[in-house]
């Protein structure tokens, strides 16, 4: 993938030394910090971790105990929005599959 080739990596590490030197300042891991600003962009707003491991999904639950103040949401703003990731997530030849629409079930015929 385009974003983990050794340059791209390199820049990109950037936001992940800033925010996981704030996760350790708060007490948690970067992933929860994550979470847990994901969780205060309002009501409307629910992320959708992943978790292959119970440890995975134990530490995702821990961000919901996170408070983060006004001034921990701006620092944080601050950070995302200084920084541009370089590469693309995907794979060009994955995008294909990226924005596909379901025909609706009353759609097909058995």
């Amino acid at each position: 993938m385009p974003r983990f080739q050794p340059d791209n990596l390199e820049y990109n590490k950037i936001l992940y030394v800033r925010v996981s030197e704030m996760a350790k300042k708060k007490g948690c891991t970067p992933a929860q910090l994550s979470l847990a600003w994901i969780h205060h962009q309002g009501n409307d707003v629910v992320p959708i971790p992943g978790a292959t491991k119970i440890e995975n999904l134990e530490e995702n639950i821990g961000a919901l105990f996170i408070k983060l103040t006004p001034e921990e949401m701006d620092e944080i703003e601050s950070i995302t929005s200084s920084i541009s990731i370089k590469g693309a997530h995907n794979i060009a030849s994955m995008l294909t599959y990226r924005d596909i629409e379901t025909p609706l079930l009353s759609s097909w015929s058995a």
